[in-house]
């Protein structure tokens, strides 16, 4: 995990992503594809920490189409930047794996909720 990449606006895990080792994360203006992403132009313009701060959240930005991006945003608003990355550290140390083939991994099921429970799971082990 490399804390220091963080999370992105949409709410993906940029401190977790390995699919290109040279990238800063999109807050640090790593990102190659932000040019095209809603969420990074967006929240820039309304001044955003993130999607999960905009009273229009989730739009219909297609990010939100994904489980995983949707309940990783809703999990920021509800609990913030530094408890999902302590979250998804303790994950990753116990075998949870963000990227496993390409761009998807543990987290990318099947529905919000079952997202949410990964990541519950942890923050209640946690507590």
């Amino acid at each position: 995990m490399d804390r220091a990449k963080g999370v992105a606006y949409c709410g993906l895990a940029c401190c977790l992503c390995g699919k290109n080792e040279t990238c800063a994360g999109c807050r640090n203006d790593g990102c190659r594809e932000k040019d095209w992403c809603k969420s990074f132009r967006c929240c820039r313009e309304k001044g955003l920490n993130g999607c999960w701060e905009c009273a229009e959240f989730p739009c219909e930005n297609r990010m939100f189409q994904k489980p995983k991006v949707t309940a990783f945003a809703k999990f920021l608003a509800k609990y913030g930047k530094k408890s999902l990355m302590d979250l998804l550290e303790r994950n990753e140390s116990a075998g949870v794996v963000y990227h496993r083939s390409g761009i998807t991994g543990d987290y990318d099921l099947e529905t919000e909720e079952k997202v949410e429970s990964l990541l519950e799971t942890a923050r209640l082990k946690k507590s």
